[in-house]
């Protein structure tokens, strides 16, 4: 055999390894990348709006050709368990758009409200993409196991990179509103909230509270030492991130998780195992509630008239100054969060009475940033500023600004789109409108059940949230027949990320953060997809029927 021909037998036997494996190595990357890579726009989708286009899209959509490619060949596949729900939520969103423009005509007959409209509805369907992908991607066991490392080791470089943000002053990219959104960098000041690789501090704690039951379960089941530790230190740094998330919903959320993925564990590793690992982690998580991030400030505030806590919270606040404090000195000539909703502030336009009353500031609003700042010249001729202040409803000084704007607007607006058209509501991106006409620079209701139903009414929330039903009640079902301890794994895994992320849904709209869907999608696709491989169950007289084998006998101890 010459040169030439071994050349060409090499680059057919790679080339044939990377068919076979094209789809696994793509969900691996993604895995990591959807999560680590900071939300930074590559380009504008539509003028003036905070949705903008970035690397992950390309990579998705690439994703999806190859996908597509390997479906023509039958090397991937649609059929799945999910596949008549996502196609019945996509139909229901489908004809939901149509019934805005031309039944509701909450979306009015113009380019530009339109190509809104069918880019979230886009967006629904490139979240849906990831599932089928991984699901086609997993073959073998093997698979699974490369894939977990990559979770494990992803969540933990974000947390870290979360820590990093707060006492190095790494680098901050947000989507917090439009002009965070364009990229710029930022870095964090003394109350703001971690957010590490994520356009926010609520996707990042609903991430982690998806990421952290999975790390626990992990932990219940490793035989490695070194492994259990690196899984037990993946779990701090997590819950250090979720601390200075500040996030009251996620918080509750991760509880709720936690709660179930150690209940279900208990009804086979016994009431003394729950109670043990309980204490643990429970002790461990309220020294993190105490001395990291404004979590217990926050829920403290409906006691705020009680002495003992204030005194008890004073106390704590004395002992984190020093711990929170950065290690490093702020960039020269950085801008901070702040400094950029102070500018976002001053441009503002809004009512400009300067009538308007001064009240103190509610519990989570730290900087009096006026609402509007107005250079003029008195009736002397002199140059003077109106500084015009904030004005807060009794909602926000009694339950916090950031309850105050869901209570006050997000929630009666989704209402009201639902109240419009009850099976089908009145479209996407449609909410947040006070007319019709009006061209909202973003969207969100902060309640993703209640954005549902405003955005695709009845038959939307129906399949949309069955979908997630049906992927845990698939895996128990499997679980069933196979009695494989991995999928035992997994369904229980999958059932308290869902139930946490759901919990979440009540106060942010987790189900359309990017970053947290999209890997909650490839989460879905690779434990069905397990699902589907997982040996069947075998009869206790199997080993009789093969020759030459004697049956074994029980073994008294617990398996784990």
């Amino acid at each position: 055999m010459n040169l030439q021909s071994v050349h060409i037998s090499r680059l057919k036997s790679a080339w044939l390894w990377i068919d076979e494996h094209a789809l696994i190595l793509i969900v691996g990357f993604l895995f990591a990348f959807i999560p680590l890579y900071p939300k930074i726009p590559l380009a504008d989708i539509l003028p003036g709006y905070i949705v903008r286009l970035r690397l992950d899209d390309l990579l998705i959509a690439g994703a999806s050709v190859v996908w597509g490619i390997q479906l023509l060949r039958k090397k991937a596949t649609l059929n799945t368990p999910l596949t008549i729900m996502i196609g019945l939520y996509l139909l229901v969103g489908l004809v939901s758009s149509f019934s805005a423009i031309y039944w509701t005509q909450t979306v009015p007959m113009s380019f530009v409200h339109i190509e809104k409209l069918f880019l979230h509805y886009i967006r629904r369907v490139e979240y849906f993409s990831l599932f089928f992908i991984a699901y086609s991607a997993i073959k073998k066991k093997e698979h699974i196991r490369k894939l977990l490392i990559v979770f494990c080791v992803t969540a933990a470089l974000v947390s870290l990179y979360g820590v990093g943000q707060k006492y190095l002053y790494w680098p901050v990219y947000s989507t917090m509103n439009r002009e965070f959104s364009k990229g710029v960098r930022l870095y964090l000041t003394e109350h703001a909230r971690v957010q590490s690789t994520f356009g926010g501090h609520y996707d990042y704690a609903a991430y982690l509270t998806m990421v952290i039951p999975i790390i626990v379960a992990l932990a219940t089941v490793v035989r490695k030492r070194i492994t259990f530790i690196a899984l037990c230190a993946t779990f701090l740094v997590s819950l250090w991130g979720l601390m200075m998330t500040s996030s009251r919903s996620s918080f509750l959320a991760y509880l709720l998780a936690l709660t179930i993925l150690l209940i279900i564990f208990a009804t086979r590793k016994g009431w003394i195992w729950l109670i043990t690992r309980s204490i643990i982690l429970y002790g461990v998580t309220a020294i993190f509630l105490v001395f990291f991030g404004d979590l217990l400030l926050r829920f403290g505030q409906i006691f705020q008239d009680n002495s003992a806590y204030l005194a008890f919270q004073q106390s704590v606040e004395q002992a984190k100054q020093t711990a929170q404090r950065p290690i490093v000195r702020k960039p020269e000539n950085g801008i901070s969060i702040d400094d950029v909703a102070k500018a976002a502030a001053a441009t503002a336009v809004i009512d400009t009475s300067d009538t308007q009353p001064v009240r103190d500031l509610p519990a989570d609003v730290y900087d009096n940033i006026p609402a509007q700042t107005i250079a003029t010249k008195s009736a002397e001729g002199k140059d003077i500023v109106i500084v015009i202040p904030r004005v807060f409803s009794e909602n926000a000084h009694r339950l916090g600004l950031s309850a105050a704007i869901r209570l006050d607007t997000l929630w009666p607006f989704a209402i009201r789109g639902f109240l419009r058209n009850p099976w089908l509501g009145s479209g996407y991106s449609t909410l947040t409108k006070y007319t019709n006409d009006q061209f909202t620079e973003a969207e969100s209701t902060d309640n993703d059940f209640l954005r549902t139903l405003g955005e695709t009414g009845a038959l939307g929330f129906i399949t949309f949230y069955g979908t997630m039903v049906v992927a845990v009640i698939y895996l128990w079902k499997r679980y069933r027949q196979t009695h494989d301890g991995f999928l035992y794994l997994f369904s229980t895994v999958l059932t308290a990320t869902t139930a946490g992320l759901m919990v979440n849904a009540v106060y942010i709209d987790v189900f359309v953060s990017s970053k947290v869907i999209l890997t909650y999608w490839l989460l879905v696709g690779v434990l069905l997809a397990y699902a589907k491989i997982a040996p069947p169950k075998q009869s206790p007289n199997a080993a009789l029927a093969k020759p030459g084998v004697k049956p074994v006998a029980k073994s008294k101890k617990r398996a784990h």
